[in-house]
């Protein structure tokens, strides 16, 4: 059986996680080759770098469902269910539309959807998965209102200290443009977070942030 890998990562995930892509790869090709005997065989692997599995408009995704519709490949192999999506939703389309005649392959999950088994283990899968982000957001939610109930600030903490703020309204008042704030705190040696130099953006926002009417 001819399948096409599919392998995707975001930039956050990337950052934060490690799940990189030639990690994803080489798992597939281990599999693959692990099952060879099986006459499976990988033609291509397709990378969808920096995507989020919000939505299944995705470039490398597109080629891989391609691939199938064209009968270039028989299935798709994936290193993990959320690799390829998410949502109960995207998946049960996927599912319906392009993996009743061809095989859905995850590696992780140790499933295969040609056959029925295969397929009802990924949908307890995904529904497990989103009931527990679902629960999660429902318990943020909820915090940040008792904390907004007890009058505690909500959001990011202000982006200056108090001396630089001052000095930011001082400056204002007297008529200086976003840029020429970021300048003279630049030639005034006052820090920024990270030890850059200041920047008209970062001004305005300081100033959004403060309630200081431009």
């Amino acid at each position: 059986m001819k399948v096409i890998g599919y392998v995707r990562v975001s930039t956050e995930e990337q950052a934060q996680q490690g799940v990189s892509l030639a990690a994803q790869e080489a798992k597939l090709r281990q599999y693959v080759q692990l099952y060879e005997h099986d006459k499976l065989e990988l033609v291509d692997v397709v990378v969808d770098a920096g995507q989020s599995a919000k939505s299944l408009n995705r470039p490398g995704l597109a080629n891989v469902l391609a691939a199938l519709e064209s009968g270039a490949v028989d299935g798709v192999i994936i290193y993990k269910m959320d690799r390829l999506t998410r949502s109960v939703r995207d998946l049960g389309h996927l599912l319906e539309t392009y993996f009743q005649k061809h095989a859905l392959i995850s590696v992780q999950e140790k499933t295969d959807t040609s056959t029925a088994s295969g397929r009802l283990v990924l949908n307890l899968l995904i529904s497990v998965s989103q009931w527990e982000r679902e629960v999660i957001g429902e318990r943020t939610r909820a915090a940040l209102q008792y904390k907004k109930s007890m009058g505690i600030r909500l959001g990011a903490p202000p982006l200056s200290d108090p001396a630089t703020l001052a000095r930011v309204r001082e400056l204002r008042a007297s008529g200086f443009s976003m840029a020429a704030i970021a300048q003279t705190l630049t030639e005034e040696g006052f820090q920024t977070k990270r030890g850059g130099q200041w920047q008209p953006h970062t001004i305005k926002k300081i100033l959004d942030r403060e309630a200081v009417r431009p």
